[in-house]
């Protein structure tokens, strides 16, 4: 028995698989070493998945894909991960980026993107990762993301660049003030999730022609910012994450635009991770 995690800075899924066959998916905050300790990130484990899982089933082996996850944070992982979970072939830990690229590439080369709370792409050819464009967060980067996109909506909304009955229905809906808001954003910890949480009334409003540029522009800026320095003429191009599954007729119409064929849309990579981690389960 398998388990595999794909972890967001939102939430991360748990899948229970056994002989290729997935068992139950377990759903967890996100864990992300960037921003949470060993200690909080053993606490969720202990607290939100030990008792969802069978303790008189051993694991084979946990594979973690995570936001965070780069190299020099994967031990810390790893350890946190190796507190309460005892896999008796080992823990493997790698990149949400690499998630995307074994669930929508196989073993296959292309170019694998993020589009969820943050944002992320690479170069993928068919073993590791060759090429990657820094996302740099959503302070500097993750352009097109839910982060960004909450940050920009919020930016108008609170400098009166939509309707006044918008801001009204924006901070009524969500309970927030404008004092709030900047809590959220400058003092408390979280503020990318804080920020993607709102992206939702974009959808809601997308009808409207402000708002629909503001989502556009955010996809033309992904694109044009990390797409396009690879050889995306030339290679298929997968996005997962929530935002790219919410939104896609506007990111479609965005990568269009630029001349950019998407070959694929995903909310997950859940699924694809099982297919690919399907004969470690045998």
């Amino acid at each position: 028995m398998i388990l595999i995690a794909d972890s967001g800075s939102t939430k991360t899924d748990w899948a229970v698989v056994e002989q290729g066959r997935l068992l139950k998916v377990i759903s967890t905050k996100g864990m992300n070493p960037f921003f949470q300790t060993e200690e909080e990130i053993a606490n969720e484990i202990e607290i939100a998945l030990l008792p969802h899982l069978e303790a008189e089933t051993p694991l084979d082996t946990v594979f973690f894909y995570g936001a965070g996850c780069i190299p020099e944070k994967a031990p810390m992982m790893k350890k946190a991960i190796g507190m309460h979970l005892k896999p008796t072939t080992g823990i493997e830990v790698y990149s949400d980026m690499l998630a995307v690229a074994h669930a929508m590439c196989g073993r296959n080369k292309g170019i694998a993107c993020i589009l969820g709370t943050g944002s992320n792409s690479c170069f993928y050819n068919g073993t590791e990762i060759v090429e990657n464009v820094s996302p740099l967060g959503f302070i500097l980067g993750d352009e097109g993301s839910g982060a960004v996109l909450g940050k920009l909506l919020v930016g108008d909304i609170l400098k009166n660049q939509l309707t006044p009955e918008l801001k009204e229905e924006f901070l009524s809906s969500f309970g927030l003030t404008q004092v709030d808001i900047i809590d959220r954003v400058y003092r408390k910890p979280f503020p990318n999730r804080f920020l993607a949480s709102l992206s939702p009334f974009l959808l809601k409003h997308i009808d409207n022609p402000r708002i629909y540029k503001l989502i556009k522009s955010g996809f033309r800026a992904f694109f044009k910012r990390n797409v396009m320095q690879y050889d995306y003429a030339n290679n298929p191009i997968y996005i997962i994450g929530s935002i790219a599954y919410y939104y896609q007729d506007v990111l479609r119409e965005a990568a269009e635009e630029l001349g950019i064929k998407i070959s694929n849309i995903e909310k997950s990579p859940l699924e694809g991770l099982i297919d690919y981690h399907k004969n470690d389960s045998l």
